[in-house]
């Protein structure tokens, strides 16, 4: 059956740990009537959470989908997770998300998290609403919170609801664009909604937001402009229209509140949902790269195309997350155009081969809806790929078409690791490439100098997640060493050098001539950068010469010539390449390449990088002076200092070497009080005794 588009509602709900995402999930599946009982993250009963880890630790690890009605609409619902050591899971969802519902706590307001979840919504263009849950919490503060999308996000929300009350005297909300109070029946856990008039103590602040509301609305929309400088009434439903079509070109993003631990507010946010985010139908076509039928993923002729929501045309869908479940691997795909169907054969753009689908489901957390077929704007999980990844485009071969695929950020921690008995050995090589399938932040691999087996991830949280399903759900029996920073290193001035490769090599000869400028790529974020170019005429060198020295200066750029680290935020150019009618060769171009490549870094003031942290520390304020103090006793640098209701907002940039273990250290200095987010902000040399302590000068 054909489901209407316009009715479609793919949604994420996204925000800083502990904001209450999971439990406004388990609200919204309860009063759509997916669920007769509401699941507790305290007790493990969610069901977004289901994961063994997830309910013990009572945090989201996982993305997991869902889906529900309501009103008319079918709402796809992503819970995401709000640590940022799970950041890829966010990354990757919002990738193939229409919409966001970005949730924030009443008395945090924006945290850490809340602004990498903005800046990845962005990047994606996913249009959002807020809600700001918790209003029943000590310390809830509508007007702070709100403000706080504003001066932290440079946001321009606009209030669509205030809250009656707050703390423990918060008993509903004000819908502004009806000018009625609603109120949620604890008898009925919330789920009996009950209009009223205004109380009068709030009559006046709730025609001043009323104001303001419509006042933001119309300077968005011609047609309301004039009604509203004529001084004319604006009508609800031109006032919704006008509001929506601004939400979904991401001009405004309404602001809802609530507390859905209490049941309050949740039903008029699911209105929302339906009101003000886009369908696939809404969002602007999909560019992809049309590829002739020979092209493969290093060559052929490629064109821009736009891909419409449209079953009928020709497939394409984004392969956004791999599960490494038993017997063989789930695949969640997005498909952008076209249909999926069950026992048809695909063509995975990336890796050039056909893959076949044997199994297609929708699904509900860990439950499956089994089906036949999936059109454009579904999000369905398969079965039966083997070797497609994350980030690979799925079409129709006759039509291969290759979609965006997902960046993911650089890791930060690295940590050893060994199996207890060599009879684990192999065992331990499969479940971590079977790991790493699963999460593109987690990288396993060989130091070629010690022979130890190294993974890297997004912080320590997210490795002895990891560590734990390697020895639970894998039976494999490992020793890991401490965590370690994952060091990188890079380039601070411009050189050239040049290498000429001439070897008999079996019998035949091998010449190759290439001349290499390295110069320094400012970037802002942690990932690395790798761009080669070439100013060589084609006329003059073959194609696949300039392709073999391209591959030469990328294998290089992975061992820097300071301790060995990966090199990033470079730019590399082939300014000269020589070649010989009879003797030259792939294998000759390579290595010159590399040679060339490997002076020019030498003479180009290479320079070891270690990861920055950002830091938030909210503190008691009493404790502020000792909390300073071990900062800068850590290479910290204070970047700011703010008092969040009681609380001390403390604001810094450490080195993450200096910071293993702090949570435990912060602990004791605040009395169990303080509490601390992290995430990865950008690479920054070290200072010179740390760098000659790594190469053994001191």
């Amino acid at each position: 059956m054909t489901i209407d588009l316009s009715t479609v509602r793919n949604i994420g709900i996204a925000a800083h740990i502990d904001a209450g995402k999971t439990t406004t999930t388990e609200r919204i599946l309860f009063y759509s009537g997916r669920t007769h009982r509401m699941g507790d993250v305290d007790d493990g009963t969610t069901i977004t959470d289901f994961d063994e880890q997830e309910q013990r630790r009572g945090i989201t690890i996982y993305s997991a989908a869902v889906s529900c009605p309501w009103k008319g609409c079918t709402i796809n619902l992503i819970d995401t997770p709000g640590h940022v050591d799970f950041t890829a899971e966010v990354e990757r969802s919002l990738r193939v998300l229409d919409g966001a519902v970005a949730v924030f706590d009443a008395k945090e307001g924006v945290e850490a998290q809340s602004e990498t979840v903005w800046r990845q919504a962005d990047r994606y263009r996913v249009p959002r609403i807020c809600f700001i849950n918790k209003m029943d919490k000590v310390g809830a503060d509508f007007e702070y919170s709100f403000r706080s999308l504003i001066t932290h996000l440079h946001a321009n929300p606009v209030a669509v609801q205030i809250p009656i009350g707050s703390e423990a005297r918060f008993e509903g909300v004000i819908d502004l664009l009806n000018m009625k109070a609603l109120y949620f029946g604890p008898d009925q856990l919330g789920a009996r909604v009950e209009t009223r008039e205004i109380p009068e103590s709030l009559r006046e602040e709730a025609e001043r937001h009323r104001a303001h509301l419509v006042e933001q609305v119309a300077e968005t929309s011609e047609e309301l402009t004039e009604l509203f400088l004529a001084d004319e009434p604006i009508p609800v439903p031109a006032l919704k229209k006008a509001l929506r079509a601004a939400t979904v070109a991401s001009r405004v993003q309404p602001v809802l509140c609530g507390s859905a631990l209490r049941f309050m507010g949740v039903q008029p946010l699911l209105d929302a949902v339906c009101d003000y985010l886009p369908s696939p139908l809404d969002v602007p076509p999909v560019p992809g790269q049309m590829l002739d039928k020979k092209a493969s993923r290093s060559g052929g002729e490629a064109k821009e195309v736009l891909l419409h929501a449209e079953p009928d045309a020709p497939l394409a869908a984004l392969v956004f997350k791999i599960v490494a479940d038993k017997p063989v691997d789930l695949y969640f795909v997005r498909i952008y155009s076209g249909t999926l169907v069950v026992g048809r054969k695909v063509l995975d753009v990336n890796t050039g081969k056909k893959e076949a689908i044997t199994r297609m489901f929708r699904m509900f957390a860990k439950r499956r809806e089994q089906l036949a077929k999936a059109e454009a704007g579904d999000i369905v999980a398969i079965i039966g790929p083997k070797d497609t990844l994350t980030g690979h485009t799925l079409c129709d071969a006759q039509r291969p078409v290759l979609l965006e695929s997902i960046s993911f950020p650089d890791t930060v921690i690295v940590q050893s690791i060994e199996p207890k008995s060599s009879r684990d050995r192999d065992k331990l090589a499969d479940a971590l490439r079977a790991l790493s399938r699963q999460d593109p932040t987690f990288r396993p691999r060989i130091d070629t100098e010690t022979g130890q087996t190294l993974i890297q991830g997004m912080g320590e949280l997210h490795l002895e997640v990891l560590v734990e399903r390697l020895t639970k759900d894998m039976n494999v029996d490992v020793h890991v060493g401490r965590p370690q920073a994952s060091y990188r290193e890079t380039v601070r001035s411009t050189a050239e050098a040049e290498a000429r490769f001439e070897r008999e090599i079996a019998g035949r000869n091998h010449f190759a001539a290439v001349k290499v400028r390295v110069e320094p790529v400012a970037l802002e974020a942690t990932g690395k950068t790798e761009l080669v170019r070439c100013l060589v005429d084609s006329s003059t060198v073959r194609t696949e010469f300039v392709t073999a020295a391209e591959s030469g200066i990328r294998g290089a750029a992975t061992v820097g010539p300071v301790v060995g680290y990966p090199l990033i935020h470079w730019k590399a150019t082939l300014i000269g390449m020589e070649q010989h009618d009879a003797d030259s060769s792939d294998l000759a171009f390579e290595n010159a390449a590399r040679i060339a490549f490997e002076r020019a870094v030498a003479g180009a003031s290479p320079v070891l990088l270690e990861p920055i942290m950002k830091i938030e520390v909210t503190s008691p304020d009493e404790y502020f002076g000792a909390i300073n103090g071990d900062l800068n006793a850590r290479r910290a640098i204070i970047t700011g200092t703010d008092m969040r209701g009681r609380n001390r907002l403390i604001l810094a940039e450490a080195p993450l070497a200096e910071m293993f273990g702090y949570v435990t250290e912060l602990r004791s200095l605040s009395q169990g009080r303080a509490s601390v987010s992290m995430e990865p902000l950008r690479y920054a040399p070290v200072p010179d005794s740390v760098t000659r302590r790594m190469t053994g000068q001191g």
